[in-house]
């Protein structure tokens, strides 16, 4: 179908319209953009440097990180520059591209998770298989997979939305393109985009998001019923609960905006929502990896003592 788009940009509105508030946004959102940015970086880094963190588990988190640090800069670069002005500028190319690499990097998130708790099954429940089973080639496998869908995912919902007929009012009521505060705008039929959204979103989310508790309900039954030693366990749920806890903040919030029907959506709902799990949730993944990992930790520290050797030494 011939896109018959009528105007070549749209009026994002953001989160407020009172210049003081935008103000507080503006400094509370920069310093959790850099927060993010230097955690999830520094993971990355710690991650590639330290031979003993090459392994699986810290394979998918620095992938993890890195879907991180590109999700935020998706939209919060735009956001920022948005507080700066009344309402912001964004061109139809511009927000199409916006939408495509939100959603595909959303979705590898969700897949990616879902990954890294089949991860700490084959880790917990079956030890002797764990070397055999999550090797090299297994890892990049189900981190190619993950990138993959996601972006094919998200390239069905570009292409569609695309495709829409935007002959009305060209304000967008959300702070980034996303589909939905989009298809509030066309003046062609948005049943097959709400469809496909519902359907096939819904099963990006769900599907890694049940598979997950599933895996933890079994590693939970497991270690009560298999594992004798108290520390074994102890060790176990430490290592499980950082997980667990970003599962919580990412797939909560994205089953809140997505999974009801469209026909009730509120903006100022899927904003909060969409705030907590691309925003919120990619700062907070560093400090939740690290401050409940000893190994993390330690890691970090011989990175930043070798570091501050060398500065010494060039001095």
């Amino acid at each position: 179908m011939e896109n018959q788009t009528e105007f070549t940009h749209f009026i994002l509105m953001g989160l407020t319209d009172q210049e003081r508030v935008r103000n507080i946004l503006f400094t509370f959102f920069l310093i959790l953009y850099l927060a993010s940015m230097l955690g999830n970086g520094m993971i990355v880094c710690v991650v590639v440097a330290e031979t003993q963190l090459h392994t699986p588990m810290y394979f998918f988190l620095s992938n993890l990180s890195c879907l991180d640090i590109f999700y935020s800069t998706v939209i919060l670069p735009k956001m920022l520059s948005g507080f700066l002005l009344a309402h912001q500028r964004i061109s139809f190319v511009g927000c199409i591209a916006q939408l495509h690499f939100f959603h595909f990097l959303g979705s590898s998130e969700a897949l990616l998770l879902g990954a890294m708790a089949y991860d700490r099954y084959v880790a917990i429940c079956k030890p002797l298989h764990y070397p055999v089973i999550m090797c090299r080639r297994m890892c990049l496998l189900l981190a190619a997979t993950t990138w993959t869908m996601g972006f094919f995912h998200a390239l069905i919902h570009t292409i569609m939305t695309a495709q829409l007929n935007f002959c009305g009012p060209n304000i967008v009521e959300h702070f980034f393109c996303d589909i939905k505060p989009l298809l509030r705008l066309a003046c062609s039929s948005t049943w097959l985009n709400l469809s496909l959204l519902n359907i096939i979103t819904g099963l990006v989310v769900t599907v890694p998001f049940f598979l997950t508790l599933l895996s933890y309900l079994y590693l939970i039954s497991f270690l009560l019923l298999k594992v004798k030693s108290h520390s074994g366990r102890l060790k176990a749920f430490s290592t499980c609960s950082s997980h667990l806890t970003v599962v919580g903040l990412f797939y909560v919030p994205v089953l809140f905006n997505y999974l009801p029907p469209s026909s009730g959506d509120s903006p100022k709902r899927d904003m909060i929502a969409t705030l907590m799990y691309s925003l919120v949730t990619s700062a907070l993944n560093p400090l939740i990896y690290t401050l409940r990992n000893q190994e993390m930790k330690l890691a970090l520290k011989k990175t930043l003592d070798r570091l501050l050797a060398s500065v010494r030494r060039e001095e």
